[in-house]
């Protein structure tokens, strides 16, 4: 994880790597335009926080791309890929819309509800997992699929699923 820096009265930051990362993003834009590096920011930042946004980090990016911080929030809130809360080391997002559900992501959720003893939101106690519902990930020819660790896994059955999750805890 990389460390972020917060100095001043409103919070600026970052290290000198990530102000890097960011300026390569927003160098992709017409001058002024910053903003709509948002995304790819707040990615950036998400990741070197440990995989989840404080309100303190989304208050600094809105600052460094010269917006208003609602603004950055509406963006963060919207997408289920970023997180407003700390998140386990491995998060799983599976998908019940309509393709996954009908080829049976709800049995599928079932069995890793119960095989990491958590609901969808919850995280496990050990801060290993952490257990999303989303909407679609883009991948129905599929289903019924996740995404786990920037990766997807498709045409899931409960065997592949603990597969997945004793790989992951050896």
């Amino acid at each position: 994880m990389t460390e972020m820096v917060l100095t001043g009265p409103k919070q600026t930051l970052f290290t000198e790597q990530l102000r890097a990362e960011l300026d390569k993003w927003i160098a992709k834009y017409p001058i002024g335009r910053a903003q709509s590096a948002v995304i790819p920011c707040l990615h950036i930042l998400q990741e070197a926080n440990g995989g989840w946004l404080s309100r303190a980090i989304m208050d600094a990016l809105a600052e460094y791309l010269s917006m208003s911080n609602i603004s950055v929030y509406e963006v963060a809130t919207f997408y289920s890929m970023f997180e407003m809360e700390p998140v386990g080391k491995h998060k799983i997002s599976l998908c019940t819309n309509i393709s996954c559900m009908l080829c049976g992501s709800e049995e599928i959720l079932e069995h890793l509800q119960r095989r990491l003893s958590i609901k969808p939101g919850e995280t496990t106690e050990d801060g290993l997992f952490t257990l999303k519902e989303v909407e679609c990930l883009g991948a129905c020819v599929g289903a019924p699929m996740l995404l786990m660790d920037k990766q997807y896994h498709e045409y899931l059955t409960k065997e592949k699923i603990d597969a997945l999750i004793d790989g992951v805890q050896s």
